[in-house]
This record gives C-alpha cells, structure tokens and sequence, in this order.
C-alpha cells in the first residue's frame, strides 16, 4: 500500500504525440475489455442453440467471465508490485488476447465456460492499471481530464458491444464476438510496450495471502455456482445447493476474520469502516446488479419472445451509450463543484423512469416503444458511476487509492455476476407463475379459449396446431408479464438506493483522489 505511492512521481508526464499514442493504446485495451462484458450478451440465443444449451445455461458465458473477473481484481495491487506495472499490463493484454482466440475456438459449452473464466483471469489487472498508468502520462493538473478520456471509452464500449455482437452473430458467426479482440489487443500491447517500458518501476518481493486468495475464490465461485445452478436443481430441496449455500456461507466468515487480521490482507476490508465508503460501495454494486441484470435480460425476451434478430435485439439496446457519452464530460467537470449525492440522487431517479416506463411493455411494443428508455437510460448512465466514484474515494489518501479502487471494483464487479444470474432465475419462475395462471384462463372450459381455438382453425390450422398456437401465445405473454415484473422491482429498487447515498457525507470530491 505505502510503498506504491512513491511509484508514481518517479516519471515525469508523456508529452506531444507520445501522450496522445500511450492515450488511444491504453484506451484501446480498456475498451476491448468492457467491450466482453456486453458483446455476448445478443449473441447467448445463438451461442447456447449450437451448444445445445438453454439461454438460461447460456447466461454462465457472462457471468463465468464476470466472476473470474471480480476475483482476479483483488490480486492486482499484489501482482502490479510482484511484476511491475508495465509488464502486468502487457502480459494481461496479451493473455486476454489468447484467451478470446480460445473462446472462438471453444466446441462446446463446458470449454467455452473455462476459456471465459480465464478471459475474466488475466483481465482482472487491465482497467486498474490502465487508469494508473494515463494518470502517469498527464501532469497533475490534467488528471481530470485523463479521467474524463478514460471514462469516455468505457461508455462507448457498451454501445458498440450490442450492435457488434448483433451484427456479427448475424452476418459471420458468433465466434467471431472473441477473434476481433485479437487485432485490437496486439495492437494495444505492442504500443504501450514501446510507449512504457522505460517507466517501469520494477518488480518487488511481497508476501502474497494466499489463505485470503483461497477462501475468496472459495467463497464467491460457491455463491455463483448456487445461483447459477439454483433453478435447475429446485434450489433448497437439492442437496448440492444445500452444500455450496452452506460452503459460500463458512467461506465468507472464515473470509472475513482472516482479511481483517492478516498483516498483508489481499483486500483491505477496513475501508468498509469508513462510511463514506462503505454506503457509497453499497449503493453502487446493487444499482451495478440492477443494471446488469436488466442489461442482460431485454434482448434475451427480445430475442426469444418478440421475434428480433441479434442485430435487431443489438440496436434497440446499443443506445444507452449515446447521451452517456454526451453528458459524461459535463457531470465529470462539475462533479467537484456539485454535491455527489445530488447527482447519484438524479441517476437513480433516471433508472427508476427507465424502468417503470419498461414496466409497461407488452406484446405490442413496437421499437420506437423499446427504444426511447434505452436512450434515455443514457442521461441516468453519465450521471451514475461518475458521482458514486467521487463519494467512494472521498477523504482518502493517495497510498489508500489502490486498494480502494480494487476493493470497489470486485464488489461492483460481483454484483454485476449475481445480478445477472438472479434476473435470469427470476424470469423463469415469474414466467412458470404467469404461465400456470394463463393456463387457466385458457382451460376448455374457459368460451374465450374455445372461441380463439375455433378462429384459429378456421385460418386453416389443424386442432393440433391452434392448440400449440396459442400455446405459445400462452409463453409469450407469461414472459412478457414476468420481465415486466422485474423491471418494475429494480425500478422501486431504485429509489430505495437514494437514502444510502444520502447516508454518506462526502467531505472532498474526486479532486481528493489525486
């Protein structure tokens, strides 16, 4: 901790072109890797039919990727000094880039699965180290602005992440969403290499937690798992959920004493005392699931219920991204001059909008209807994760930044897996509830149901097809009322999170941050 703070003024500031280069590399990198984390999410339709999979097993493609992920994150203060800064990042750069040729390559789901995990692996040190590394090539003074350059390209990446996905399982092949990242990868690896190599401060012999490292793997990998599998295996009546439920619980506590009295903890658990901290980490990783989960489940009901197409599914969903990327840039200059909590307050007011207009969905929803609260979703974007950074890393010292900042991001990061696997649950069973009342309604006995069997065997359907006909209708409609269902729980939700950024009281902004 101490001894990265002198790391950083040994270098003076990149200038002229070299700045600008060293910029679009690391940007290059941060971008292909926020980029996986939405890609695939049009393509699981596609990619779990030619695995032979259910979407709903599909969607460990995502979180198998963001789980590994949370869990490497921790590790990269540790590695950073073990390796060096420069050298960490390219070799993660260059491992994400073998990795993705793997996930292309992958023959089945299992396979696909483990490359995804060790994507999310050697992607762990990428973004922190990223930002740490722009911050070096700027003057103090421009930090912001370095920031602002920064924060742009993890908004465009999910824009682009839809659209590409969509069009590439389209058009070529779905493998194709991980053989782009190749080009780009090498590409950023061989710039910041011949860009920062000289700036490497060098590796150093620190102890590694490895009993911390152990039960954290331990303990998250069981709590995804149960989550992942909780549906297929009827949850608390399966013996096997019984264990990891009971194996993520004594992995979390034996966790916690251990972190909190190692001498080299791999997170430092005692920011949490800081409340600040604690309240602004909390409110960002549920409004972070929140968001992810619903992220995650529009296309798949688009895709499986409404008839889009993955490019379809990619461009109503792609534009969340576009008034991000133009407000961005004005809540990153004034977030130093406005309370935070106003504007975190203003975010989740947005995605309460967002959501409760997507509440009102139906089957007849045209794409005017779909699309006009994915834009506008993008103001409560710009407004969300800028703000929630300030309050989270207010009043702490620079030395204390890194561990922060990892810390932040696993939790942010996890809650991003567990929000995507429960809004897929979720879906399910409101879908099984929706579907056994529909059902009834639809009886023979029911005259609305003899009447819509009788029009549809007069259009020239046998009795065998109206029956599957409105069978279907049947499925269509009991989705539909169950992603509505969910969208109006995150939206109350929502609300909720205003009172814990209310809770905090940020004294300093990102200014403090250095």
């Amino acid at each position: 901790m101490s001894q990265a703070a002198p790391a950083r003024p040994v270098f003076a500031p990149l200038e002229g072109g070299e700045r600008v280069i060293g910029t679009v590399a690391l940007s290059l990198a941060t971008f292909m890797n926020v980029l996986d984390s939405s890609i695939a999410n049009v393509s699981l339709p596609a990619i779990a039919g030619d695995m032979g999979v259910s979407p709903a097993q599909g969607t460990w493609v995502i979180t198998s990727f963001a789980v590994a992920n949370a869990i490497a994150v921790p590790l990269t203060g540790w590695l950073t000094q073990r390796f060096g800064q420069v050298r960490l990042f390219t070799a993660s750069v260059l491992l994400f880039v073998l990795a993705s040729w793997l996930c292309g390559l992958a023959p089945n789901i299992e396979s696909l699965i483990f490359f995804r995990v060790l994507q999310g692996l050697v992607a762990g040190p990428m973004i922190p180290l990223s930002q740490t590394l722009l911050l070096a090539s700027y003057p103090a003074a421009m930090a912001g602005t370095a920031m602002a350059m920064w924060g742009m390209t993890t908004l465009v990446a999910p824009v682009m992440g839809p659209l590409l996905g969509g069009w590439i399982t389209d058009n070529v092949a779905w493998p194709w969403i991980f053989y782009i990242n190749v080009p780009v990868g090498l590409l950023a690896a061989s710039i910041t290499w011949s860009i920062y190599r000289s700036r490497d401060p060098g590796p150093r012999r620190i102890p590694l937690d490895w009993v911390g490292l152990a039960l954290l793997v331990l303990f998250v990998g069981s709590m995804q798992i149960m989550i992942d599998k909780g549906k297929e295996l009827d949850w608390f009546h399966s013996g096997e959920i019984m264990a990891l439920a009971a194996v993520a619980a004594a992995g979390f506590v034996f966790f916690l004493a251990w972190e909190l009295t190692d001498i080299h903890p791999i997170v430092n658990l005692r920011l949490f005392a800081r409340r600040n901290y604690l309240m602004a980490c909390l409110a960002l990783s549920v409004a972070y699931g929140l968001f992810f989960g619903n992220v995650v489940l529009l296309p798949l009901w688009l895709q499986q219920w409404m008839g889009y197409t993955a490019t379809w599914a990619g461009m109503v969903t792609a534009p969340v991204g576009l008034l991000a990327i133009v407000f961005s840039p004005w809540v990153g200059k004034n977030v130093n001059k406005i309370d935070p909590r106003k504007l975190a307050t203003f975010a989740f007011l947005g995605f309460a909008l967002v959501l409760w207009m997507r509440s009102n969905f139906n089957t007849d929803a045209t794409v005017m209807v779909i699309l006009i609260p994915t834009i506008l979703q993008g103001v409560a974007v710009a407004f969300f994760f800028i703000p929630l950074q300030a309050i989270i890393f207010s009043g702490l010292t620079p030395d204390q930044l890194p561990s922060a900042s990892g810390l932040s991001n696993f939790v942010r990061i996890t809650a991003g897996a567990v929000g995507t696997s429960m809004f897929t649950t979720l879906w399910e069973s409101r879908s099984a509830l929706h579907h056994a009342h529909l059902s009834e309604a639809v009886s023979p006995s029911n005259l609305s149901a003899v009447q819509a069997l009788t029009q549809l065997s007069g259009s020239g359907l046998s009795a065998e097809q109206a029956a599957a006909s409105l069978n279907r209708l049947v499925d269509q409609q009991a989705a539909t009322m169950a992603v509505t269902d969910l969208f109006f729980l995150s939206s109350g939700l929502f609300l909720g999170l205003i009172g814990l950024v209310w809770l905090t009281k940020p004294k300093q902004h990102l200014k403090s941050g250095g």
